[in-house]
């Protein structure tokens, strides 16, 4: 089993809000909000773990990955499972499960992975990670360094 479907293998967790906005013709979740889940995954994970100082650094995604599993409900409670799985000198990847209760059970929906470059807005440039994020992403979810 890839880390990416392990529940047990991820500290951070959050519930994702499922809007009527976010269904399709079809009833379930269109494939573009997912990327929407994951962003709000993220910030939620950067806020309360990292504490990113975003006035310092920004940060861009410049690599998305989404594996849909099963369909996303409009009925369905969500919760977000975040890992940072991989840190550089200026980027770093972070792992997401998409999940659903369902009588104790927990029933997998989507897996994905997104790769992040911390920035200057300034200059355009990627720079450094800062060392205080850095250092709270590696003792939190002992990525890949």
């Amino acid at each position: 089993m890839k880390i990416e479907e392990n529940i047990t293998a991820f500290t951070y967790k959050t519930p994702i809000p499922i809007r009527f906005a976010d269904m399709d013709m079809f009833g379930h979740a269109n494939n573009a909000v997912y990327l929407t889940y994951f962003e709000q995954a993220r910030s939620a994970y950067w806020k309360d773990i990292i504490e990113w100082d975003w006035k310092a650094t920004g940060i861009i995604l410049v690599k998305s990955e989404v594996e849909y599993l099963k369909p996303i409900l409009l009925e369905d409670k969500i919760t977000a499972c975040v890992k940072t799985t991989r840190v550089g000198n200026t980027s770093f990847d972070i792992a997401y499960l998409l999940y659903a209760e369902e009588e104790d059970q927990f029933i997998l929906k989507t897996i994905g992975k997104t790769t992040q470059v911390a920035i200057d807005y300034q200059t355009g440039k990627p720079i450094a990670i800062p060392q205080a994020e850095k250092a709270k992403m590696i003792a939190y979810d002992n990525p890949e360094i």
